[in-house]
């Protein structure tokens, strides 16, 4: 099935929320934001801006009828600053006006005197001052330190891994109505519509039951809507409180740019201890995350970094501890991987620095040390189902990596200034969010005699095809044409207490939950149909649209049926609940089950190397992935290669620079590049593993949002293979591996 968006997308039908009619008297935010890193707020003036021509309002702090509180998972991050800014673009007022154009130009008009604090933008130094968002945390198996001097071979290392900005197409944005009876109506471009609903009641000081929160789709997200869709929102329900007039407020590219964080910089130090059969015996890491100003969401991204610590290997001995620092930085939030990425890369990189000393290839030391079936993933999870072999050999013969490797061997030897290099990138990824209770969703389903079928669940489309997988569930439970059926906005109203979409889990529990309801209803009317045929309800089944007896044609058709439900007044409508069964985790031992299955996959990728200019290319991208049984591999295929590219940018062009007072220096898009499709390389192929898929996954169809982004991480290490082919005096490990960097490390430290 195809994605039913595609067609509104291509012809520009589509409604996002800028596309929305505003009503009669609608009126225009703008936010006045913080122009220092670290600051005491000596004055603020804004009655110049106040008497503009058409402004209405400028609110403060002080116009916040609630509490002044929008942290998420810990309470340390204001809406509005009070007597204190701790980053650059940090929201201190809003400025309301009658069209947008007055608002931004009124703000400019704001005074703000400021008596400067230190500014710490490093992540070590703020761990050295002692500045952390949370108390450190570490995962642990064995004991390491017990086990170094029994290993034939020890290294160490440091790897730094950057930021990336989400560059989602559609900015920030929300706009709020305001109802009878002190009721407001909130569309909001959010991944996290309860999240929303309840910052929302907080700062108004109201009941989250005031507050409906409607989103029928996203322009992009990767998490840079999860957690960091929720103030904009707020400030405009804010207005529109204030002011009881409906109020608008959309990011300009420049401001999202400067006041919303970014994926989290990471900045590592490594230790690998290997036997002289390359099985690794020992690994320890030591993590500082650069978590920004106030928490966000970076106490669950630390921690899902260290449930993929050791990402597709079983190391007995491995002891992992994260600091999670509080820097003069936008808040980082989440981003597709949501930590995984920079605890994968910490490990290929301690294993690529142990082949580089050996004078082996990485391959043959992650080959060695694989998982397989039954081994016990550090945090304390057996590994069931395991597909890492099975699509590491896979890949080594569908893509014959063994030709590949003597090809660009003797590539290399026939072309002095022009390299080479190959790297594999296995992947092992929990499906799951690591916070156990918001593994549950809830759907709502009604069937209209007429026998068309309206259908609510707390997925928010962005892109990724979930509500397409809706329809496919809807229309398999029934056995009817998916024409019927129609997928309706997410709304707290329909369905409340909603799990953001996110951590890949969207498809699995709302498709669960959709299916639960649709299972209830079946069970109703084939008991209708039962009685209609004087059959035994076990003995019918409801497909293309008919009604069958023993498999065969009863002659009664879905919409007959439905009527006859009706007649009977049966109930047409349910709701579904579903919560992921067999997952746990204990935060005090760092043990338990988190995930309710694993993703798997193996990518094989080769880089060219200008060794002159210092310029790159990708040649090959070739991947064996595990989808499980897959329900829509168009729109899974999709997933995959879109995870890739924007894995690809990550590590090689992708570069966020702030200055040492705070200041983002990457704030346009000729400052900040990003793939196009002279990135691509020369060789895409995406093939599924065969196999089999997990009871958990939606229709046994396994996650696909984030784990194929973790593939891209291969781009980096055949570029470095390549340069070290160049020059093996190329050491360290920094990404994103920018042409820049690239050709310095051509040059500095040549050895030959």
């Amino acid at each position: 099935m195809k994605n039913i968006d595609s067609k509104g997308h291509v012809t520009g039908k589509s409604i996002y929320l800028d596309d929305i009619p505003v009503r009669q008297n609608t009126l225009y935010a703008a936010v006045f934001d913080a122009t220092v890193g670290h600051a005491k707020i000596k004055k603020l003036d804004v009655s110049e801006a106040e008497k503009t021509p058409g402004v209405f309002a400028v609110l403060t702090y002080k116009d916040i009828p609630g509490e002044n509180q929008i942290g998420g998972i810990i309470p340390d991050e204001t809406l509005l600053a009070e007597t204190e800014v701790h980053y650059q673009g940090e929201p201190i007022a809003v400025v309301v006006a009658e069209s947008e154009a007055i608002a931004r130009e009124a703000r400019k008009k704001i005074h703000v005197e400021y008596d400067p604090l230190e500014v710490v933008t490093d992540p070590r130094e703020a761990a050295e001052k002692g500045m952390l968002l949370a108390p450190p945390r570490t995962f642990a198996m064995g004991d390491p330190e017990k086990v170094w001097d029994k290993c034939k071979y020890v290294f160490s290392g440091r790897a730094d891994l950057n930021g990336q900005e989400h560059l989602y197409i559609e900015t920030q944005g929300a706009y709020c109505i305001p109802k009878e009876g002190g009721r407001f109506m909130v569309y909001s471009s959010t991944q996290s519509p309860t999240a929303v609903q309840r910052a929302i009641a907080k700062i108004l000081g109201t009941g989250m039951h005031t507050v409906q929160v409607d989103v029928r789709r996203l322009g992009g997200a990767f998490g840079g809507k999860e957690d960091q869709a929720t103030p904009w929102a707020c400030m405009a329900a804010l207005a529109s409180s204030h002011l009881q007039k409906p109020v608008k407020l959309v990011l300009s590219r420049a401001d999202d740019l400067r006041m919303t964080g970014k994926r989290h910089p990471y900045t590592s130090d490594f230790k690998i201890g290997l036997s002289e059969d390359l099985k690794i015996l020992a690994y320890e890491v030591m993590y500082y995350q650069n978590g920004g100003a106030v928490n966000d969401l970076s106490p669950a991204i630390a921690e899902r970094t260290l449930f993929h610590t050791t990402n597709s290997y079983f190391i007995p001995d491995v002891k992992a501890t994260l600091y999670s620092c509080k820097t003069n930085l936008p808040p980082n939030t989440a981003f597709r991987g949501f930590g995984g990425p920079q605890g994968m890369f910490v490990m290929e990189s301690a294993i690529a620095k142990a082949a580089q000393e050996l004078g082996v290839p990485a391959a043959a030391i992650q080959e060695k040390n694989l998982l397989k079936e039954g081994d016990l993933f550090y945090y304390g999870q057996k590994a069931k189902k395991v597909n890492t072999r099975k699509s590491w050999k896979a890949a080594f013969q569908e893509f014959k990596v063994k030709e590949k490797q003597k090809e660009i061997k003797e590539f290399n030897r026939n072309h002095p200034f022009v390299k080479k290099g190959l790297a594999l990138m296995p992947i092992t990824f929990g499906i799951s969010f690591t916070a156990t209770f918001l593994n549950q969703a809830r759907a709502l389903v009604h069937v209209y005699t007429d026998g068309s079928v309206g259908v609510s669940t707390g997925a928010i489309e962005m892109g990724q095809g979930v509500n397409t997988k809706m329809i496919q569930v809807a229309a398999l439970a029934f056995g009817i044409d998916p024409a019927r059926i129609k997928v309706e906005s997410t709304n707290t109203s329909r369905v409340a207490n909603t799990s953001p979409t996110a951590a890949s889990s969207g498809a699995d529990l709302n498709g669960q939950a959709l299916l639960t309801a649709c299972k209830a209803i079946v069970q109703r009317l084939k008991k209708v149909a039962a009685g209609l045929t004087e059959a035994r309800p076990s003995a019918i089944e409801l497909h293309d649209e008919k009604v069958f007896v023993d498999g065969k044609d009863a002659g009664i058709r879905w919409e007959q049926l439905v009527t006859e439900a009706y007649l009977q007044r049966i109930k047409l409508s349910e709701t579904g609940h579903y919560s992921t069964p067999e997952i746990y985790f204990d935060k005090k031992t760092e043990k338990g089950n988190p995930f309710a299955y694993h993703v798997y996959g193996t990518a094989v990728v080769t880089a060219t190397v200008d060794c002159l200019r210092g310029t790159y290319k990708l040649d090959d991208v070739q991947i064996i992935h595990d989808f499980g049984e897959s329900m829509n591999l168009i729109i899974d295929t999709g997933q995959v290669e879109g995870a890739v590219i924007q894995g690809i940018g990550y590590v090689t062009m992708e570069e966020i620079v702030y200055d040492q007072t705070g200041r983002l220096l990457s704030n346009t898009l000729s400052t900040y590049k990003v793939p196009d499709i002279y990135s691509l390389p020369e060789t895409f192929v995406v093939k599924p593993l065969k196999t089999t898929g997990p009871k958990h996954a939606i229709l046994k169809s396994k996650a696909v949002g984030e784990p194929p982004f973790m593939y891209g991480l291969g781009a980096y290490f055949a570029i470095r293979n390549a340069i070290r082919t160049f020059n093996s005096g190329f050491d360290g490990f920094d990404a994103p591996i920018t042409p820049e960097k690239v050709l310095l490390g051509l040059y500095e430290n040549k050895k030959s």
